[in-house]
Parts: structure tokens; sequence; C-alpha cells
């Protein structure tokens, strides 16, 4: 069994727990986002369109329903405030694809690839219209993304794509030892202030008439429909559950989803020596190809936020606040940053945080109704929802409104996931498959029985 570059060249335990004595257990996004409050839901209440989250995905149903028809009641209800769950915990990379990367895509809808390429475009650029339009302060930087292989096997699976480029080539973007090759993708992806992007949609909402109704969480959705929260009830004519990986409101839902957590530090704003040592000019996001990968980017004082590669799932499928402090999680980002960058030795994290993913066998967003049309749902976006749930919520208008829409009449829109089978089976199988990820990522990238099997049913995943 091979090693990898991150193991053959893992900086001291010493300089690894320097780094990490500072931080706090925190997300930085949220810390430096604007806070703004909006009332608790009591009593009875009407909306002719109800909006269960307010995260990404509901947010943006709220606004795109307004913009619509201004004269629409909307109501939007979250649990806790404004974009605290997975959009203020994310990499702030808003990507075009709708599919979790081509691949992913044309494995599965071949036929429609080209179509949802194009939708996803759209999308991205309407998504930045948009920020324009309403004079969004969300640090947007459409400079794309630099894929990097780490491996030499990984140099093959770049050599196709029209923005290869070779070693020396790539480090002249980014300067890292550990890279082998690159793609650069230069249109598809901005990035983002996830927390910011997350209060300017509540802004936005807010100024267009859509009333938030924060620390509400619903506890029951009743024939009506009506949604039941903690302090009060609200009746609509329409709902639309953008619960991301909380436990799903609909029954049909509940094994559609599997929670996992992602892991990610910040560092401190680098010195304007430390950032030439790197060059990244292009301030472009990276992410390497491997199968348990790495996405990394700058922010916009110029710390690197680093995450991914762990993906972990606890047995039940519960959401605890205890899982985001996993000091391994974040022992093992700081030294893989520290090989990918040794020449930021000394380099202090300043915060690390998890969040947790509404991952679906798909790994990518599904959509569909209940309550004879009057409910829709839009989940399972697996951590590329920053731009996809912007599409997601006009698939979810389209569906309420009945209309039949490019959007609805696609086979990725109609058609559902497998689930994942109940407890104990959903743990071994996750945790073989995480476990079976990394020995490719050992071998070669050679899929063992598991992983081709799961490619036979539909269940595999390739970025």
């Amino acid at each position: 069994m091979g090693t990898t570059v991150f193991e053959r060249h893992r900086p001291a335990g010493a300089a690894i727990e320097a780094a990490l004595a500072p931080s706090r257990l925190s997300p930085f996004w949220i810390d430096d986002a604007p806070a703004r409050r909006f009332p608790t839901l009591a009593g009875r209440h009407e909306a002719d369109l109800a909006i269960v989250g307010g995260g990404y995905s509901g947010l943006w149903t709220a606004v795109l329903a307004k913009e619509r028809d201004p004269g629409l009641r909307v109501v939007v209800v979250e649990a806790r405030r404004v974009g605290w769950a997975a959009s203020g915990r994310n990499g702030g990379f808003c990507e075009a694809s709708l599919t979790h990367g081509y691949e992913n895509g044309a494995s599965r809808w071949p036929d429609e690839i080209d179509t949802l390429e194009r939708l996803g475009l759209e999308n991205l650029d309407e998504i930045e219209a948009t920020v324009a339009r309403y004079g969004m302060d969300v640090h947007w930087e459409r400079n794309g993304t630099l894929a990097v292989a780490v491996e030499p096997h990984q140099v093959d699976w770049l050599r196709d794509d029209p923005g290869f480029l070779d070693a020396a080539s790539t480090r002249t973007l980014v300067n890292s030892p550990t890279y082998l090759a690159g793609s650069v993708s230069p249109h598809d992806t901005a990035m983002v202030h996830p927390g910011r992007l997350a209060a300017e949609l509540a802004r936005v909402a807010a100024d267009l008439g859509v009333e938030i109704f924060e620390d509400s969480p619903v506890m029951a959705l009743e024939d009506g429909p009506v949604l039941l929260t903690r302090d009060g009830e609200l009746r609509a004519s329409r709902v639309a559950l953008a619960t991301n990986a909380f436990r799903p409101l609909l029954r049909r839902n509940r094994l559609m989803t599997v929670p996992v957590y992602d892991y990610v530090v910040m560092t401190e704003p680098l010195t304007a020596a430390q950032l030439a040592s790197i060059g990244w000019e292009g301030r472009q996001g990276v992410a390497d190809v491997g199968n348990q990968f790495h996405y990394y980017r700058l922010t916009r004082d110029n710390r690197i936020l680093f995450g991914g590669y762990d993906a972990i799932y606890h047995a039940g499928g519960r959401l605890k606040a205890s899982y985001q402090d996993r000091p391994a999680s974040y022992e093992r980002l700081v030294s893989h940053l520290l090989t990918t960058f040794p020449q930021l030795e000394g380099v202090t994290i300043t915060h690390r945080w998890a969040g947790a993913i509404d991952t679906s066998s798909r790994f990518c967003a599904f959509f569909g109704t209940a309550r004879d049309g009057a409910v829709a749902y839009a989940l399972g976006f697996t951590g590329l929802g920053v731009g996809a749930t912007r599409f997601g919520a006009n698939v979810m208008l389209d569906l309420l409104a009945g209309e039949e829409t490019e959007r609805t009449g696609l086979r990725m829109v109609r058609e559902k996931p497998l689930p994942f089978p109940p407890e104990p089976l959903a743990s071994l199988g996750i945790n073989a498959t995480r476990w079976s990820l990394d020995r490719a990522d050992h071998r070669e990238g050679r899929r063992n029985l598991l992983l081709r099997g799961l490619d036979a049913v539909g269940m595999g995943f390739d970025s």
C-alpha cells in the first residue's frame, strides 16, 4: 500500500500544535458578518408562501418569490438564526455546477448534461447580476478554480481538460511543491463571503417585504398546510421546505439524506512576504483531485481557508454541537496545509469549525412535492449549495406554481436518488465507503469491489 504526499511530508507535531493553539472554535464567516436579529414567530399568522429554513435555499426562495410576484405575502421561519448552519460554515465556493461536477452529472444524466451545464452557468450569471442589482456586500470575486494533481496518477485525470497545465505552469499560479499538474476553469466559480451572503439575502428579502422570524423551530407540518412552531402557528397556501441536513418534516425524506460533518481551519491574514512566497495573484479557488480532497481559498484580507478531506458520519445520523470539536480533523488539516505550503511555517490558525452537509446518494440536490402540490422541497445539495440553492429555489417555485418549465422537465429534477439504508446499515456502509475511498487514494486511484458496486447502482461519486 502506497503513501500519499501528505503522509510522506508530514510536518512536526509541535508545528501543528503551535499553529492551532490560538484558534477559537467558531465560524469566521459568522463572526465577520453584520449582525441583525429578527423576531420570534408567536401567535397565529397567515401567508401565501411559507418557507422553512433561513439559509441560502430558503432566502433565495423568498427573494425570487417576491421578484416573481411582489404582492405575495412571504414568510420565512428559521429555527435559530439566519445563516447560522451550512450557509455560514462553507468555503464560499459559488460554483456553476448543479451536479457536483461535470463527471457526476454526465454519468447520471448523459443526455441532459449539456443543458445542466448551461443552466448552471446561467444561474451563476444571475447570482452575479443579483449581487450587483441590490448592491450586496458579499466580497464577490469571480476568479474561477484551479484543480491540482498532487499524486502522479492524478495527472492523467486532468490531462484531457481544456485548461490543463504542467507542474511548472501550475506553480506559477500558486506555488506549492506538492503540485504535479493543474487545470484552470476561469469562469465557472466565484468566491464569496458565506456569512455576508446569508445576511445580505436576508436584507434584500426584508426590503422586498418578506417577513423573517428567527428562533422559531417548526415542530410539525399539518394539513392545511399549517406549520406549528414552538410559540405559534403559520397557515399558508404553499410551503417550501429548505431544511438542509436537519430532520425532514416529510417522513418520505427521512432516509434520503445523511448529515456528514466537514471541517475547516482559517489562518491569520498572511503578511506581504508570505503571500508573495505563494503567488496566487489570480486568487482562484483551489481543490486537489483526490477522492478525499481539500479545498482552499483566500479571503478579502488574505487569510487562507483550508478545509475538506475528512467527511465524518456519526452513528445514528444525529446532529450534535459536540461533533464540531474534533481535534484529529483540525490537526490533520493543519498538517496538510503546511505540507501544501511549507513556506507558511509559523502561521497561526485563528478559527476552526465544522458544519453538517446534507448528503444524498447521488451527491447533488433532489426535488419534489407533497400534499397535493401544496408543499415543495429541495434537499441533498451535498456541500455544493452556495450557487445551486438558487436553482433549487426556482425549481420549488415552479413546482408550487404547477408550471412546466425547462427546469421541471429535467430528469435530474423529476428523478429521486436511492435512499440510504436504516441504521445500523447506514453507519456500516458509509464508513466502509469512506475507508475504501481512502484506500483508493493509496492505490493510485484504483477502486475496490465496494466502490465499483456503488458505481454500478448509481451511488458512486466522481466529481
